[in-house]
């Protein structure tokens, strides 16, 4: 029998192909359960969307209402609406209705949708015209937000509202967070889950004091998978399709992406697919993989390191060979850095081009683990 590859990035990673997160989705899924509000914080391609899609079809099968609505989707109020309408319907008003009835629920809304019929499958699908008044959209979106728990304690069911890239929020409407603060507050039957990838963006959401969702939901940060597990999964997919790895690859290949999600499954993907069914990965096969990899990623990088300013490209060059407190004079000295505040401003800037991280502990590293290896080869 011939096997495909077993690791996944770039797309959900789904069923055999999702990492461990065992803990994470029992706490979630408690969470959830309990009726409490959760925001998830996770950088770009920490599987994320992933984690949530496991989550959801846990609550699914033990009878939870789930729908979300992606905001990175959803650039105008019109189209939130739209989305969130087609959410509501799919998710949470086709188990409770017959078609008709489902259909009904929106007919008393502010602002009248198009509704069109997918002749396919039969699926309905939600437009909002921007020719109306602003207050008349408002009000739209605040019955859309109602809705769910409306439903929810009609039919006494628990019913779980998730919004993936809640920080575009700010760029929809800034005066969005206000209206869903004001509704979502009343919802004791709906638990919702604000998950995001722009961490500092998010940590100021929950956690400023001036921002309406402060204190509003439990913050839960998600991290690197821990190495040793990373490493278990990379064996056990090796051996499933008929293939081993020499004693020490897998922790090494580990060490290498910091158990990065999206680059551990990038890695071991580029070496499973240098092994021939029945062979070993040997050291060599993984120096090889990472080649390949860092060829692979070479466009993307080249167009961040060209739109980087000098100053921005001192600090990368700095954290590939010692990641830590840029701001220190010890480390400014030892790579070549000005002036602290000169540094603060360029470090602000890679942060917000997630190209670098800030630490638990105050310093900073590299975003992506074959950034790294790229600015090593190239970026000098």
């Amino acid at each position: 029998m011939k096997h495909g590859n077993p690791f996944r990035f770039g797309d959900l990673a789904l069923d055999d192909a999702f990492t461990n997160r065992v803990g994470e989705i029992d706490e979630l899924c408690s969470d959830l359960r309990n009726g409490q509000n959760v925001a998830l914080i996770a950088p770009r391609r920490y599987g994320k969307t992933s984690l949530l899609r496991r989550v959801e079809q846990t609550l699914v099968r033990e009878g939870v209402l789930v729908a979300g609505v992606d905001l990175m989707k959803t650039p105008t109020k019109e189209r939130l609406a739209g989305k969130l309408a087609r959410a509501i319907h799919d998710e949470i008003a086709s188990p409770l209705f017959r078609a008709k009835e489902r259909l009904r629920l929106f007919s008393s809304l502010r602002v009248t949708p198009t509704v069109t019929v997918d002749p396919r499958d039969g699926t309905p699908s939600f437009t909002f015209t921007p020719t109306h008044r602003r207050e008349d959209m408002d009000a739209t979106l605040e019955h859309l937000f109602e809705l769910p728990a409306q439903l929810a304690a009609e039919r006494d069911r628990s019913v779980v509202l998730v919004f993936d890239e809640f920080q575009e929020i700010t760029e929809i409407d800034p005066k969005l967070p206000h209206l869903l603060r004001a509704v979502f507050q009343e919802q004791p039957h709906v638990a919702h889950v604000y998950a995001g990838s722009r961490r500092d963006m998010m940590r100021r959401l929950f956690t400023d004091e001036n921002e309406p969702f402060f204190r509003s939901a439990k913050v839960m940060e998600l991290d690197v998978i821990e190495p040793a597990l990373f490493a278990e999964f990379v064996e056990e997919r090796f051996a499933a399709t008929d293939r081993g790895l020499a004693d020490g690859v897998s922790a090494r290949l580990v060490a290498i992406t910091r158990g990065h999600p999206y680059g551990t499954q990038e890695l071991a993907y580029a070496l499973w697919e240098l092994v021939p069914e029945g062979f070993t990965a040997s050291h060599s096969d993984l120096d090889e993989a990472v080649e390949s990899v860092v060829r692979s990623e070479n466009a993307h990088f080249t167009l961040a390191w060209s739109g980087a300013s000098r100053v921005q490209r001192l600090v990368l060059q700095a954290l590939a060979a010692e990641p830590g407190s840029v701001y220190g004079g010890g480390y400014r000295l030892r790579h070549d850095l000005p002036a602290a505040s000169t540094v603060q401003r360029a470090v602000e800037r890679l942060v917000a081009d997630e190209l670098v991280e800030r630490r638990r502990d105050g310093g900073f590293d590299l975003a992506e683990p074959f950034l790294r290896e790229w600015v090593l080869r190239f970026g000098s």
